[in-house]
């Protein structure tokens, strides 16, 4: 959780410091909405190629020494773009970030898999994953904003990069234990390796591809909006420290649901259907933007529909998949889809945001497009639901769904 929680605050610090970086290394004015959407985005191309194939790439790699590695590159790497004067090197240095925490996200769901339960998945999730995730962007813009104020971009991005050379890897190396040890670890751990080959069938088969497509759309949403939120706030109103808060608040509605929302799923087992309204309701709220003219209003909408999803698709999705992969092939699933998902929807969104926004000078047009997007995604998670609980219903399915309840 520590780890992840350093890990989105390294993510989200281009996205604060943005103005100063345009200003210092030559980019602001008219080259500012494209440029800054290919250096926003530099961080999630690498994170889809490194996930696609990370998890693929470490499977025989105990989970433990890939983020420790893993952590140590990007920290690096962020230390040194405090120091550059190159567009290149920034465009580089995000790039290498990206490659490096798209190895290290699928080992978070090798750690669910094997240290907790499978009724207690779902809350595993949250902690590890979401409290992390979400608990960075919660207090993320509020940490970094007055950082950057006071002491510049450069500082920041040197601060934030040595707190993971010094503080996380340190903590990684003493404290996280090998998968061998864990109690619910892949039987192949006290033998060879991960000896089966990754294949279709063992990532779920055709029911897979509706899992990967709502992660895409989901991937849409959160990225299209966390990318270009501190400059969409201060375009309807918000600025100074009013717009670190503002920026803040999706992400500490999401911290504040997640628990109960988790708790609610593993009792009753409804993993799908909650996950699939996490989808439907924030879509459906964020084409409502256009319909208000306040800043205020708009604000709560997106506050509603961001922490509603995260707190219901994000810690849901990795529980459905944990129980529906086989062991051996988790942590490339996770990588696969996070990979496509978030990586390329992310980027994808990320463009077409800063491209809406060059067209019709609002960031709204852009996040409105989202929620007709996210809704799509809630539909085919429906439909994964629908077809998992027909193949249960069916004996020749009954080995590969006995343990989902949707």
């Amino acid at each position: 959780m520590l780890g992840l929680f350093v890990a989105y605050l390294d993510r989200t610090t281009l996205s604060v410091a943005l103005p100063g970086v345009a200003e210092d290394l030559g980019f602001a004015g008219e080259r500012f909405s494209m440029t800054a959407g290919w250096a926003l985005t530099a961080f999630l191309i690498g994170y889809a190629v490194a996930n696609f194939f990370g998890g693929m790439l470490t499977r025989n790699i105990d989970a433990k020494k890939v983020v420790i590695w893993t952590f140590a590159i990007w920290s690096a790497a962020t230390v040194y773009v405090g120091f550059t004067h190159s567009l290149v090197a920034l465009l580089a240095c995000r790039l290498i970030l990206g490659l490096a925490e798209g190895v290290y996200w699928p080992q978070q769901s090798r750690f669910a898999k094997a240290w907790f339960a499978p009724g207690e998945r779902t809350k595993a999730n949250a902690v590890v994953q979401y409290y992390g995730q979400f608990g960075a962007m919660a207090l993320g813009f509020i940490l970094l904003t007055p950082l950057y104020n006071m002491a510049g971009w450069r500082v920041m991005f040197v601060v934030m990069g040595a707190i993971g050379l010094v503080g996380i890897v340190p903590l990684f190396i003493a404290a996280l234990r090998p998968e061998s040890e864990a109690p619910y670890a892949p039987a192949s751990t006290s033998g060879p390796r991960h000896s089966k080959p990754l294949t279709f069938a063992s990532l779920g088969g055709y029911p897979f591809l509706l899992l990967l497509f709502s992660y895409v759309m989901q991937g849409m949403l959160f990225w299209g909006v966390t990318l270009w939120i501190p400059l969409a706030v201060k375009s309807v109103g918000f600025s100074g420290m009013s717009q670190a808060v503002a920026s803040s608040l999706p992400y500490l509605m999401a911290v504040v649901l997640a628990w109960p929302i988790s708790r609610i799923s593993d009792r009753t087992g409804k993993r799908v259907l909650i996950a699939s309204l996490g989808l439907l309701i924030p879509g459906v709220l964020m084409m409502l933007l256009p319909t208000v003219d306040s800043g205020y209003a708009k604000l709560a909408l997106i506050t509603l529909a961001l922490g509603y999803y995260a707190s219901s698709y994000s810690p849901n999705i990795w529980s459905i998949l944990q129980s529906t992969i086989e062991p051996e092939s988790i942590g490339s699933a996770s990588g696969i889809i996070n990979g496509i998902g978030a990586g390329g929807g992310g980027t994808l969104a990320g463009l077409l945001v800063g491209a809406l926004y060059r067209n019709t000078g609002s960031y709204m047009p852009g996040f409105v497009t989202l929620g007709a997007l996210v809704i799509l995604g809630g539909v085919a998670l429906l439909a994964y639901g629908r077809l998992m609980n027909t193949r249960r219903a069916a004996p020749t399915g009954e080995s590969t769904t006995r343990n989902v309840r949707v």
